[in-house]
């Protein structure tokens, strides 16, 4: 019999090494090595290659399972992929498991479905199933940590969904570390893949997160798998969004949008209207912008509050936008369009939480920040787009004629928006006024002009 060979591993960043040291020389974080046993293989044979395949000749009509949920299969590219591995990571009690209790119960009535549970007990899972509605008559359950055991379970019930709840909780018996160590999270990870690959069974997998929101464990979680979803939400508020960070059957940044109640998530079909929650009387300060999650336009409310500066230096607060551009913003208004807030306090914010990296809220900042400053209120029924250069021109960005369509759609009449940006035929119902400067569409959206 081979002699088993023993390594050291790091308990924070997974590395191995052949002997023991004070510090690991990957992390740098002291005492963190740990003795493990490997055993050897004895006699290498020549490993058996697996056969190649023409890419022309490779099946891509893969059927998907879809979820129940239309928002949720959207940001999946259109429902799981046979033999996919999905990694779902968010803050505790925003929903994760709510939300896949509710996708299983919708699978388990077209594809045998098994949902694995090593934080709950059974009993404990059905309570909570009775509480959201789901009644789950073809839905089988199972609380236990041991995921060899879950696995083969899985094989000999003909599986086709394996939901596993959560990666820290579950253990391989072979790897001497309690779950949630490093080693257990990439070897269990790693079995998980190889399963799904081989057997053609969709998995998905709940990750917990670490207190600066990402998922807990070495980032090579996140590269094993196919698909990574956050779940995201603001603290105060009774909508969340999962947004996709990883996806190799769709596209990256989708963002789908649920409402939290009684009965557990339910999908929010006109994510706009959160955010364009306004009063009835016209504000200063106040901005309908265009924006773009994803491959799917948002109207969301932009307020701009521009206040004397009482002492010390001007203060510059942005809420859901790159403080940093607003600065620049701030730079150009006064350089080329005459309006001057060096000796103002200057805040910004996007209603309702929204985090917008794109530069197409340009021109709305600027909007916004004028109307306050002037006390000049903006009509409602406008929207505004565009991207703004150091020179003072507007510059167009993507997608604008979707932009236009939606905003004709929620029943707004006026659109400022760069001149290339102008559709190529008329959208019923949105005069679209087109400016190449930014002083003459502040002059437009204030003066009437």
């Amino acid at each position: 019999m081979a002699k088993p060979a023993i390594v050291f591993v790091c308990a924070e960043c997974g590395s191995e090494t052949l002997k023991w040291q004070g510090q690991c020389p990957q992390c740098s974080q002291w005492n963190t090595l740990e003795q493990r046993t490997v055993a050897r293989r004895p006699g290498a044979q020549a490993a058996v290659a697996s056969p190649s395949t023409d890419l022309a000749d490779l099946d891509t009509d893969l059927p998907r399972l879809e979820t129940g949920m239309g928002e949720l299969d959207r940001v999946l590219g259109g429902g799981l992929i046979p033999g996919s591995v999905t990694l779902l990571g968010g803050e505790p009690g925003i929903g994760k498991s709510t939300l896949l209790l509710q996708l299983a119960n919708h699978a388990a009535r077209v594809t045998p479905t098994l949902y694995l549970s090593a934080e709950e007990s059974a009993a404990q899972i059905g309570v909570r199933a009775r509480r959201l509605g789901v009644a789950g008559s073809h839905l089988r359950v199972v609380a236990d940590t041991d995921l060899e055991a879950m696995m083969a379970r899985a094989r000999e019930q003909g599986v086709k969904l394996l939901i596993v709840d959560s990666i820290q909780t579950v253990q391989l018996a072979s790897i001497g570390t309690a779950a949630g160590a490093i080693t257990q999270l990439k070897e269990c990870t790693a079995q998980l893949v190889r399963f799904a690959k081989s057997s053609g069974v969709s998995v998905v997998i709940v990750g917990h997160v670490t207190k600066d929101g990402a998922i807990a464990g070495p980032r090579v979680l996140e590269h094993l798998v196919d698909t990574v979803l956050y779940f995201e939400s603001d603290a105060s508020s009774r909508f969340r969004n999962v947004r996709a960070t990883k996806n190799r059957f769709g596209s990256v940044g989708e963002l789908a949008f649920f409402h939290m109640g009684e009965a557990g998530l339910r999908e929010v079909r006109n994510p706009s209207a959160i955010f364009l929650a306004r009063s009835g009387a016209p504000a200063p300060g106040s901005v309908v912008a265009v924006t773009r999650d994803g491959r799917r336009p948002l109207l969301v409310e932009l307020q701009g509050l521009v206040d004397r500066m009482r002492f010390g230096s001007p203060r510059r607060v942005a809420q859901g936008l790159d403080a940093q551009r607003v600065a620049m913003l701030l730079a150009v208004m006064n350089r080329h369009a005459g309006v001057s807030l060096q000796e103002h306090d200057v805040f910004v914010n996007l209603v309702g939480g929204l985090e917008v990296t794109e530069t197409a809220c340009d021109l709305p900042v600027a909007l916004a920040l004028a109307s306050s400053l002037a006390d000049k209120p903006i009509a409602q029924d406008l929207v505004a787009f565009g991207e703004i250069g150091l020179t003072g021109e507007l510059r167009p960005v993507a997608y604008g004629e979707e932009r236009l369509r939606e905003a004709a759609k929620l029943g707004f009449t006026t659109a400022l928006i760069p001149k290339d940006n102008a559709p190529r035929a008329p959208i019923e119902g949105l005069r679209i006024r087109e400016f190449t400067r930014l002083e003459d569409a502040l002059k437009a959206a204030l003066g009437g002009s």
